[in-house]
């Protein structure tokens, strides 16, 4: 027996030495950890259980018989993240470069089959070098495999992505399926053909970084979630954005204690909105001053920065935020803020979050290459998420609310439960100087005094549309409130809410505007 026990200490000891302590200090130069060294940092202590660990290729062509590939490139398991259950997948670079074949897909698609029995979140750092080429199809396979495990699992586990390496060809798009992607800045890229290829074809320069590295996707193409500069920083805010998160689409929000007073009241509000409707503001601002202890989990941070959507707290309750940010184009919706606030939308309502909005939308962006780039089919992307959510919805008007953008931000008429409107709310078709000039265009031509008759036909408009009591006495408001109350309010109707069912038609799912 002693000398089985040390053959499986010593067997152990090698598969936990990955591609050997040589490939372990060149991932270790590139400011990288290695596969077991993230994992045991981001579970709680001694928590992760390693399965698999015993697995090798099957492949025996071009001389893969003879290589040594402990555990096939990739950990997987289980373990505690701050006492909740989480599923993992780690990719070994130091394993011949992290490569997927056939045994190291079925490790991380048996690890997702036992998450989805366990309705557990499922983490998946990415730090590979693509498809293994001696394997040929039996590795096409495995990522196809895992697209579909992904696609399975969509909407009922959590499933997040850290890049924390080189991503590349078809293995992006199992990162491009799940919930959130989290990059490092400078060691994480991500993209379907490299620089050479790019270069090739398209006699375009550009380095890995500028071509796919955390930068990109976080300001220009929106596919990361999260940017950090380093790895560490990643771990310490991935565990963040998992204590917001439920374990799967049958629970909700995780309840923390509150430590804020949720009747606690900010006249600091009244110094946040400027007087000119024109003027702009932060509306992190606002947020901070509502939510619990002004925390707030912002998401996608860097980019289509005129909306601004993220997770906090009301009275311990987790919701997710989607708000109009006036201090970037204006808060006006646009193709790109369409989409983002649509997926966020929808995560929300997969998993039974509660939706807090903050209205303040001038309208849709205007502009040629907007239309060409199909603004319609965008917008009506979030139209569509807010009109499919169940969960509790509650609105809060603080400014403007004009034409189809107040529809499509989570108004009366999508379903919301609860709309509430500052003194400052403007709810009418448009401005009023735009409605004044199309309205009152031949008299004020005909006018003795054009500006002045103008002026006066401006101040009739606003009087009679651009304030929140025409809206409250249709309805379409629930009430007025004073804006330092905002945080009272937003709570009492979150407790109110807690017991909402709602249905919808049944089918097998809606054709969202894609």
């Amino acid at each position: 027996m002693v000398e089985k026990i040390n053959e499986l200490r010593s067997r152990k000891k090698e598969i936990e030495l990955g591609g050997g302590q040589k490939k372990i200090d060149s991932q270790h130069s590139k400011g990288k950890l290695t596969a077991r060294e993230r994992l045991a940092t981001l579970f709680d202590e001694g928590s992760f259980v390693e399965l698999d660990s015993f697995i090798e290729t099957r492949c025996i062509d071009f001389g893969m018989q003879d290589k040594k590939m402990p555990g096939d490139g990739v950990v997987t398991g289980y373990g505690r993240i701050e006492g909740r259950l989480v599923f993992a997948s780690a990719q070994d670079f130091t394993v011949i470069g992290g490569s997927l074949g056939e045994m190291h897909a079925k490790k991380i698609t048996k690890m997702m089959d036992n998450a989805m029995k366990m309705g557990a979140p499922v983490i998946s750092i990415n730090d590979s070098g693509g498809a293994r080429i001696h394997e040929g199809i039996d590795a096409l396979s495995g990522f196809g495999d895992i697209f579909f495990k992904n696609t399975m699992a969509s909407g009922v586990i959590p499933q997040i992505s850290v890049i924390m390496g080189p991503c590349a060809g078809g293995a992006v798009y199992s990162p491009a399926i799940t919930d959130f992607i989290l990059m490092v800045e400078e060691t994480s890229q991500l993209f379907i053909t490299g620089p050479s290829v790019i270069k090739a074809v398209t006699g375009e320069d550009v380095s890995m970084q500028d071509l796919g590295g955390a930068k990109v996707h976080s300001t220009k193409s929106g596919n990361a979630h999260f940017s950090y500069k380093d790895e560490e920083a990643c771990i310490a805010g991935l565990k963040k954005l998992i204590s917001y998160l439920p374990e799967n689409n049958l629970t909700g929000a995780p309840k923390s204690e509150c430590t804020d007073d949720a009747g606690r009241l900010s006249a600091r509000i009244y110094d946040i909105i400027p007087e000119s409707v024109n003027a702009a503001y932060d509306v992190k601002d606002i947020i901070s001053e509502v939510v619990d202890n002004g925390e707030f989990l912002e998401v996608q941070a860097e980019y289509a920065k005129n909306i601004v959507v993220g997770f906090a707290r009301f009275n311990g309750r987790g919701v997710g935020i989607v708000a109009n940010n006036p201090s970037h184009l204006a808060g006006s919706l646009d193709v790109n803020s369409s989409d983002k606030g649509a997926r966020f939308v929808r995560f929300c309502d997969s998993f039974n979050i509660p939706i807090v909005s903050f209205t303040d939308v001038p309208g849709y962006f205007p502009g040629v290459e907007q239309e060409y780039n199909g603004i319609i089919r965008h917008g009506a992307k979030l139209l569509f998420a807010f009109s499919e959510a169940t969960v509790p919805k509650i609105n809060v008007i603080t400014r403007k609310a004009y034409g189809g953008a107040y529809i499509a931000m989570n108004s009366k008429h999508l379903g919301a439960d609860i709309v509430y409107a500052w003194p400052t709310a403007e709810i009418a078709v448009m401005g009023a100087e735009g409605a004044a000039n199309i309205i009152f265009k031949q008299d004020i031509a005909e006018s003795e005094d054009p500006i002045s008759f103008r002026v006066e036909k401006i101040e009739e408009y606003r009087n009679k549309f651009s304030n929140p009591y025409v809206a409250a006495s249709k309805g379409y408001v629930d009430d007025v409130i004073d804006p330092a109350a905002t945080r009272t309010y937003i709570v009492s109707a979150l407790e109110m809410l807690q017991s909402k069912r709602e249905d919808r038609p049944r089918k097998k799912h809606g054709n969202i505007p894609l």
